[in-house]
């Protein structure tokens, strides 16, 4: 069994308050959920309005399926947010 996690650091510099950051972090985590067989969540930064970190896992058979799953999430998460992406942590177990 091979584990997949990334670990993805957005910064979100119009957000003004908590509530404007849980707007973006619901829609960019239903829309991957909706899309990819992976679990995704907010993981730190929780109390901070400009950073949202997501925490993505995903199990497989074979380490090059886990890593191009994640790269798919990474690359889908670039294309659908006007947020900044700053970090990828990608980990294969």
């Amino acid at each position: 069994m091979i584990i997949g996690t990334a670990e993805v650091t957005i910064r979100i510099p119009w957000a003004k308050s908590l509530k404007e950051k849980r707007m973006v972090a619901k829609s960019l985590i239903q829309r991957v959920k909706n899309k990819f067989n992976v679990s995704i969540s907010e993981v730190e930064h929780q109390d901070n309005h400009k950073l949202l970190v997501l925490g993505i896992a995903t199990v497989s058979n074979s380490s090059s399926h886990a890593n191009n799953s994640l790269n798919e999430v990474v690359d889908f998460i670039y294309d659908n947010t006007e947020a900044e992406v700053e970090d990828i942590n990608i980990e294969i177990l």
